[in-house]
């Protein structure tokens, strides 16, 4: 059984995450963040899901009762979304990673899976569980972890270990403000995914057992694995023995899209000639809700009026016309009018860009409309008095921000 974790504001994504779950905002044209760990799940072979979910999640379960309704039980596969219901306690909330869990356990039980793969719903990349699985087993683990080799400015976001010759986990430090490094591996760091592999009774033992401890702040990073690492035995799995690649040469790709730079970022990666994460692989689809819209179109072709888009995506329901597309990707049913130039954007679906109007380097919110000829990403200091600008000089506009726009700010 495959549990996804998809309870997590993101609050990082500042503005994005308002109205909506971080694994259920939008990525790659037509998908969420939460289709990748599902469809890994799916392409691995594991056809019993379970996602737990809690803050502003209708967004994310109006997505997965669309896009993932299609298990059936009669071939013994089984989709279940879990909100916080007040199961165990009258205050309902799950107050942790392992909470998650532990509130369901009397479901994980009732389908009696031998294994159980835990995943977080708030990263973006493509992996085959079956080893992970295989590595489990092999090496009579009670935990495995999911580890990726990260640089020692970004470890502190997550949790850091540090391994033995046979990968054995000899410490796990949550988020630590100074990461130690890797042996031979100056400013590298070894990362948790936040994926986890249990023999599912050994689980339920310990998530009953942390359950019952008081000052337990009942989550797998601060708590159970440092537990394990402590009193059991937890093992490593390197991404790169399961990533997903289109060739064998291909880079790894893993991404926690977690600020607003690197949900860009990422976003634009998609741009490129030959991406690091290939959305066209047939072999290792990302499954999602496919929405009924019509095909793409461009119409107007006359200079300083011509649709057209240079190395960028264009989704399906989008109509680009007389506006120029660089480098940007548009989701669902974009409408982009005459006279505009768009590059280095993300837009998500059915925001509309005004005449004459003028975006680089911006992300634009779902429904946003774009007044005509409202210039973004050319003037620091004028686009940080309107919108929220990021580190990077990245520009979130969401509809609140441009309905308080003047007229001054228009110019």
């Amino acid at each position: 059984m495959a549990y996804v974790l998809a309870g997590g504001r993101g609050s990082r994504l500042m503005e994005l995450t308002d109205i909506r779950a971080k694994p259920a905002v939008y990525f790659g044209g037509k998908s969420r963040i939460i289709d990748f760990a599902l469809s890994n799940a799916m392409n691995s072979g594991i056809r019993r899901i379970g996602v737990a979910t809690q803050y502003k999640a209708h967004s994310l379960i109006r997505h997965l009762q669309r896009g993932w309704n299609f298990f059936r039980p009669e071939r013994n596969e089984s989709f279940d979304i879990l909100p916080a219901s007040q199961r165990v306690t009258e205050t309902g909330w799950y107050a942790g990673t392992a909470d998650a869990v532990f509130q369901n356990i009397d479901i994980i039980e009732s389908y009696a899976p031998r294994h159980i793969v835990l995943l977080a719903g708030d990263h973006v990349y493509k992996m085959d569980y079956e080893l992970m699985l295989q590595q489990h087993v092999e090496q009579h683990a009670d935990v495995t972890v999911g580890c990726i080799e990260v640089s020692c400015t970004e470890a502190s976001g997550f949790g850091v270990m540090a391994v033995d010759a046979a990968d054995r986990i000899t410490a796990f430090l949550e988020k630590p403000a100074d990461p130690p490094g890797m042996p031979g591996k100056p400013g590298r760091s070894l990362a948790s995914m936040g994926i986890y592999v249990f023999e599912t009774r050994f689980l339920i033992d310990i998530l009953r057992r942390d359950a019952k401890l008081p000052g337990s702040t009942h989550d797998f990073g601060h708590d159970i694995i440092p537990y394990l690492v402590a009193q059991g035995r937890a093992v490593a799995h390197h991404f790169e023995k399961s990533c997903v690649r289109t060739t064998p040469a291909s880079q790894i790709y893993w991404r926690d899209v977690g600020t607003v730079d690197a949900y860009w970022e990422a976003n634009i990666d998609l741009t490129d000639f030959i991406p690091g994460l290939d959305l066209y692989d047939h072999n290792w689809p990302i499954w999602t809700y496919g929405e009924i819209v019509p095909p793409a179109k461009f119409v107007h072709d006359e200079d300083g009026r011509r649709g057209q888009a240079i190395s960028s995506l264009v989704s399906g329901g989008c109509i680009v016309s007389g506006t120029e597309v660089r480098q940007s990707l548009l989701f669902t049913g974009v409408h982009a009018h005459s006279f505009a130039c768009v590059e280095q954007a993300v837009v998500l679906p059915y925001a509309q860009i005004g005449r004459r109007a003028r975006l680089r380097r911006v992300v634009i919110d779902r429904g946003v409309v774009i007044p005509d000829g409202l210039t973004v990403g050319e003037d620091a200091a004028h686009d940080a008095a309107r919108f929220r600008r990021s580190p990077k000089g990245i520009c979130l506009i969401t509809q609140p921000m441009i309905e308080a726009l003047s007229q001054a700010d228009l110019s």
